[in-house]
């Protein structure tokens, strides 16, 4: 029989982020249970700061029955002389029957013993208590904490159990709360629990005592009433998704009110104002034309018909926030940029203070330079001794503002701050944008620096960060990676590829690891290359095999995997692949590096000689891009086809079988050049 299923656990307001956290977990940890009692069936998950609620319309009063095969030892073994052993006894035990009970069966083409068990089906209503209990314990919300007299703890104490099956309630106990027919509604409605009759009656008196349980419905009535307050006043809310889902978390009955403050805090740079409202407020910031204006977007949980006082109080809570952001602000202009105080700072043990890491990165710069001067010069129109002192300044001023108040205060302005403060100070652009984007790309939707002088100060930040914490041996493990090593060469590799930068893997950390301690260089290319596997969105064979030749320069490796990609996509590639794995394979044992010249006065037979003159017909254009010379290079197929068919290569003659295995791995190394295609899996 199929009936309705509500179970509803009311707590203490619950923290946003956890629940957030966890959402994705929720649902799947309750289907598990399902699974693991025989119960699995559609339902639902609802949440409010004061509940978690599953919803089945339809849900089975019982278990089906079932039934369960057992298999034993083959009868030979069971039975010796008529007379059953030990293997025989054992098996009736574990059946939980006498031995008469137990039949024989065929199994893998031998009689074996066989029981057969009928298991009839659990009520439901029994069933329920454990699995609720086991559901609420299995969810991890971070931190949990313990009330009352209980020994377990959960992340906020639960204040009511409501569990109706077919409108009946199930008696059960979580942690130490007794299951009712009742539940709760908004707060400022009514403060005494709510008995309900059934289902029906639960949803209509959530939806009287203003709670919205649906939290998609909460999401929707928010953005509904956010785009009502910008038709009405000609302005723009930005909506910050985090935010938002924290809103519907945190909301039973929300409603969003716009509030403003005084224009002269718009002195402050946007992102002060904008990050003061979210992290401490969970304000909407507000734009128009563009611009970020006095005004912002509060969404309120109360229940009123006048919410001036509301808008009043909140106006009220953001002034003191704003004004300590102006005296930070003006504070740090008078206080001007200096690292002063940042030798005193220790960046890691091992590796010295904040002071040494700056020493460390200006040589890096200078190393990198050195590489890029042209292209920096080209990209902005000045000399080198310019770009050189616009450099050296970007460097020495980029952590200057980790000693100032504000970003004591927002540590997550670093460097914007930095970017603010040396424009009003009168710093050169080029220096003030290189601070801005010193840690970009931050994430692997992040823009990376914009400029190729910005790009040598993020590298050097990257690559300082990357030696550094190789030479002292805090090197990624697993899935640890607490000081984000594995996302620093993602930024460099990205920084590289859209900036057009040449960029030497072993050649480069090899001269830049000179002024470290000892660094396993193996360790340190190995995880630079795993990298480089991870990067590339393509059949993870391709990436090896351009790796295999070699190559260790990013933007040959970038050309190179293109390259082989975009062939390998097309519908002949497994009919070439299939002639050009037997090239490799006729080649393994030839040393690629030492090929001894082709011979064409040894050919014995037109075959070799249109493969030799074909091969270096290809070999002598030259080509636009890899794409090109690979695909004119696997135009050799047919004539290598026919070669194959026709040419013994390890012929008797030791000097002809060299002569055709030079032939056939002087057409491999040209491949080999780009890609070791013997390491492509398709």
């Amino acid at each position: 029989m199929i009936q309705p299923l509500l179970i509803e656990i009311g707590v203490e307001e619950l923290p946003a982020v956890p629940l957030l956290k966890e959402l994705n977990n929720i649902e799947k940890k309750w289907a598990d249970v399902l699974e693991e009692n025989s119960l699995m069936a559609e339902f639902e998950f609802y949440y409010t700061p004061r509940r978690l609620v599953l919803w089945h319309s339809e849900f089975k009063m019982r278990q089906d029955d079932s039934e369960e095969e057992f298999f034993g030892a083959p009868i030979a073994i069971a039975y010796k002389d008529g007379e059953p052993t030990k293997a025989a006894e054992g098996f009736a035990r574990k059946c939980g029957v006498s031995l008469d009970e137990v039949s024989k069966a065929e199994k893998g083409g031998k009689e074996v013993l066989y029981f057969k068990k009928s298991i009839e089906g659990q009520e439901s209503a029994a069933l329920l208590p454990a699995m609720i209990e086991k559901w609420v314990k299995s969810l991890n919300f971070g931190k949990s904490m313990r009330w009352g007299s209980n020994s377990e703890s959960f992340i906020r104490p639960i204040r009511w159990v409501n569990v109706l099956l077919a409108e009946k309630l199930v008696p059960m106990s979580l942690f130490g709360v007794a299951s009712a027919q009742t539940t709760s509604v908004h707060r400022m409605e009514n403060f005494d629990a709510q008995e309900i009759s059934g289902n029906k009656d639960y949803f209509d008196k959530l939806k009287a005592g203003s709670v919205a349980l649906f939290q998609d419905e909460r999401r929707a009535s928010i953005l509904a009433d956010f785009k009502t307050i910008e038709a009405k006043n000609g302005l723009n809310i930005e909506i910050d998704e985090e935010l938002l889902a924290e809103i519907v978390a945190i909301t039973e009955h929300p409603t969003p009110l716009l509030g403003s403050f005084d224009v002269e805090f718009l002195r402050l740079p946007p992102e002060v104002i904008i990050t003061s409202m979210k992290e401490h407020q969970r304000y909407f910031p507000v734009f128009k034309d563009g611009k970020l204006i006095n005004k912002f977007v509060v969404v309120s949980n109360a229940l009123t018909d006048d919410f001036s006082k509301v808008v009043e109080g909140n106006e009220r809570v953001l002034r003191p926030r704003l004004a300590d952001g102006l005296f930070f602000y003006d504070n740090d202009l008078r206080n001007g940029l200096s690292t002063d105080g940042l030798e005193k700072v220790v960046f890691m043990k091992g590796l010295g203070t904040l002071a040494d890491k700056i020493e460390r990165e200006h040589d890096i710069a200078d190393y990198l330079f050195d590489l890029y001067s042209d292209a920096v010069c080209a990209e902005n129109g000045k000399h080198v001794e310019a770009n050189q002192a616009l450099l050296q300044r970007s460097v020495a001023l980029a952590k200057a503002d980790l000693m100032s108040e504000m970003v004591y205060e927002f540590t997550e302005l670093q460097g914007l701050m930095g970017y603010y403060y040396a424009n009003a100070l009168g710093e050169e652009d080029e220096v003030a944008l290189a601070i801005k984007e010193q840690y970009l790309p931050d994430g692997e939707e992040s823009d990376v620096p914009s400029t190729k002088l910005s790009a040598i100060v993020a590298m050097s930040i990257k690559l300082d960060t990357l030696l550094g914490l190789f030479s002292i041996n805090q090197i990624p493990t697993g899935s640890r990676d607490p000081f984000a090593l594995r996302r620093a060469v993602n930024g460099l590799i990205r920084i590289t590829k859209e900036h057009d930068l040449s960029f030497d893997i072993n050649a480069v950390l090899q001269s830049l690891s000179k002024k470290y301690a000892e660094i396993d260089f193996e360790k340190l290319e190995a995880f630079f290359l795993e990298r480089v596997n991870q990067f590339y969105k393509v059949n993870p064979s391709i990436v090896n095999a351009v790796l295999s030749t070699g190559e260790r320069e990013l933007r040959a490796i970038d050309a190179k995997i293109e390259a082989v990609a975009t062939i390998s996509e097309s519908d002949e590639f497994p009919t070439i692949f299939s002639t050009f794995k037997r090239v490799a394979n006729i080649t393994k044992d030839v040393d690629l590096d030492n090929l001894q010249g082709v011979d064409a006065a040894l050919f014995e037979g037109d075959a070799e000689s249109a493969l030799f003159n074909a091969f270096t017909a290809v070999n002598e254009k030259e080509y636009a891009d890899y794409t090109e010379q690979l695909d004119a290079l696997f135009s050799l197929k047919p004539q290598l086809d026919i070669f194959f068919e026709k040419v013994m290569v390890n012929a008797d003659d030791e000097v002809v079988k060299n002569n055709r295995k030079a032939l056939v791995g002087t057409i491999y190394k040209a491949i080999f050049d780009i890609a070791d295609i013997k390491e492509i899996s398709i």
